[in-house]
C-alpha cells in the first residue's frame, strides 16, 4: 500500500484511478472528483473539501474523516464503502451506491441524501434533511437520529430499530418495512404503503397509517393521532388512546380508549373491520 500521509491534494482528479493507498491526515481542497475511480482506498483523518470526491469508487474505508459543505454530492455509483467516526456537511451524497456501513456517522444536512442505494448498515447516525434514504432498499437500521421530512419515500426491505424520527411523510410508499422499539413524530406516516409493522413503538401523527396495504401495529401508543387508519388495511394493538379513526378498510383495531370512530363513506363496509375499546 502507498502512503500519503499529511498531503494537501489540489485540482481536478488528484488522484484519479488510484488504486491501494493509506491516506492520513490530509486534505482534499479545490478540484472536482479527486478519488474517481478508485479502489482500495483507506483514509484516517482526512477532510474533503470540494465537490464529487468518491464517484464510481470501490472497497473504501473513511475512518474519522470529514466532507464539508462544499463537498456535495461527494458519494456517487461507489460499491463497499465504510464510514465510521465520520461528520458529513455536504448535501446529496450517495446516490445509486451498495454495500454501504455507517458508524458514528452525522449528517448535518442530508438533504437528498441516499438516494436509490441498496444494502446499507446504519448504527448510531445522525441526520438533519429532508427526502434522506428516498427509493433505497435492504437497510438495516439501529439508532438512528433523523430530523427531516418525507424520509424513507419508496424504500423496500427496511428494518429499524431503537430510533427517534421527528419526520412528516415517513415511510410513503414502501414496502417491507419493520420498526421496533422506536419514537416516530410527523404528520401523515405511511401513505401508500404495503407491509409495514411497528412494534413497542410510539408515534404521533396527523391522519397516519392511511391508504396502507397490511399495517400492523403490536404493543404502540398513538399519541396526538387523528383520522387514522382511512382506507387501509390494518391490525392494531394500541396501548393507549387514539383520538378518531376514520374508514378502516378491513382488520382488527384494539385500543384503551377512541375519542371518535367515523364511518362516512358508503363505498367502505365497517363490518370488516372489528374494533374493541378498553382492555
Amino acid at each position: 500500500m502507498k502512503e500519503f500521509n499529511q498531503q494537501i491534494f489540489v485540482g481536478e482528479r488528484a488522484l484519479f484511478k488510484s488504486k491501494d493507498l493509506n491516506i492520513a491526515y490530509s486534505t482534499f481542497k479545490d478540484g472536482e472528483s479527486p478519488l474517481k475511480e478508485s479502489s482500495n482506498i483507506n483514509l484516517f483523518q482526512t477532510n474533503f473539501e470540494w465537490k464529487y470526491p468518491l464517484w464510481y469508487c470501490h472497497d473504501i474505508v473513511l475512518d474519522n474523516c470529514n466532507l464539508a459543505e462544499n463537498a456535495r454530492a461527494g458519494i456517487w455509483y461507489t460499491r463497499n464503502i465504510t464510514l465510521r467516526n465520520c461528520i458529513i456537511e455536504a448535501p446529496k451524497n450517495f446516490r445509486r451506491a451498495c454495500n454501504i456501513s455507517l458508524s458514528d456517522v452525522d449528517f448535518a444536512n442530508a438533504a437528498e441524501t441516499l438516494w436509490h442505494c441498496s444494502d446499507v448498515e446504519m448504527n448510531n447516525v445522525h441526520v438533519r434533511g429532508d427526502y434522506f434514504a428516498m427509493n433505497s432498499s435492504d437497510l438495516e437500521i439501529d439508532r438512528l437520529n433523523l430530523v427531516g421530512n418525507y424520509s424513507f419515500d419508496g424504500g423496500k426491505n427496511i428494518v429499524v430499530r431503537n430510533s427517534k424520527l421527528l419526520s412528516k411523510d415517513a415511510f410513503w410508499n414502501a414496502d417491507n418495512v419493520e420498526v421496533y422499539d422506536s419514537y416516530i413524530c410527523g404528520e401523515y406516516i405511511g401513505w401508500n404503503s404495503k407491509n409495514v409493522t411497528f412494534i413497542n413503538c410510539t408515534i404521533e401523527s396527523l391522519q397516519g397509517f392511511c391508504y396502507m396495504n397490511n399495517v400492523k401495529l403490536v404493543n404502540c401508543r398513538l399519541i396526538n393521532t387523528n383520522l387514522s387508519f382511512e382506507y387501509s388495511t390494518v391490525e392494531a394493538d394500541i396501548h393507549s388512546k387514539i383520538d378518531s379513526v376514520k374508514n378502516p378498510v378491513s382488520g382488527i383495531i384494539r385500543a384503551e380508549a377512541i375519542d371518535e370512530i367515523i364511518f362516512d363513506d358508503r363505498a367502505v363496509d365497517s363490518s370488516k373491520t372489528e374494533i374493541i375499546v378498553g382492555k
